[in-house]
């Protein structure tokens, strides 16, 4: 049974801080595995999920340029960190901050993805939507999504030049700050 991509609702979901989400993904971001976590919070049956893009989840809010970048650091052989918003269901929304690797087999071949995923603070999500309005705003410029993804990520990837940092140092500068907060 495949599952149908909901409209955001406004409404927001929460897990425990302790819980974490885990799925595995093919190569191509097709769901191979889920914990119950991820069932319970997206709102989906395993069986909706197993065999389904992984995108069935993306939030329409969340700038494409995001998913670019993850996807050049994965195919790159690198881990990612973001923070993303996911889209249960029903329609209501979800936090993350994601942590996604490569899986390989034991000739070091990858052969798809595992992402654990934790509940983030409220400080980060108030840190990030700021620069994903501008990566949505610059999407917006462009018809084609493949051409929005990559202009957003260019956009963020100048300001990020702009401050002298990279993604990951500002994920873990956002972190940083408001656990020193």
């Amino acid at each position: 049974m495949r599952a149908l991509r909901s409209a955001p609702t406004g409404a927001t979901r929460d897990f425990d801080p302790e819980e974490i989400i885990v799925s595995k993904t093919d190569p191509k971001g097709i769901i191979t595995y889920t914990n119950d976590v991820f069932l319970r919070v997206s709102g989906y049956t395993r069986e909706e999920l197993i065999g389904a893009p992984h995108n069935i989840i993306r939030h329409p809010d969340m700038p494409r340029g995001v998913y670019r970048l993850l996807w050049q650091e994965l195919t790159a052989g690198r881990e990612v960190f973001a923070l993303v918003e996911n889209l249960c269901r029903d329609g209501a929304s979800y936090w993350v901050l994601a942590h996604v690797t490569p899986s390989r087999d034991a000739g070091g071949r990858v052969v798809g993805y595992h992402s654990n995923r934790r509940r983030p603070d409220p400080e980060w999500i108030t840190a990030i939507r700021p620069v994903y309005a501008r990566m949505r705003a610059v999407e917006q410029g462009h018809p084609r999504p493949a051409e929005a993804a990559r202009a957003s990520l260019e956009s963020l990837e100048g300001e990020l030049a702009q401050s002298g940092t990279t993604y990951d140092a500002f994920i873990w500068g956002v972190i940083r700050a408001a656990v020193a907060a």
